[in-house]
């Protein structure tokens, strides 16, 4: 998710399911991102949004 650090500065937070788990919404102003198995609104904020696999196991 973007940061308020500078457009070269990314922020991550782990997410317990699949990227395909999830949906990310894009808006004019705020993009959304949604768990599909439970609808629960993960993020709520300015874009772009990325769901990414991460590279190793945590």
């Amino acid at each position: 998710m973007p940061s308020w650090l500078g457009r070269d500065v990314a922020e991550e937070i782990q997410l317990p399911l699949r990227p395909a788990d999830y949906k990310v919404i894009p808006g004019d102003d705020r993009w959304t991102v949604t768990c599909l198995k439970t609808g629960e609104t993960i993020y709520r904020g300015v874009g772009p949004v990325e769901v990414l696999r991460a590279p190793a196991p945590f």
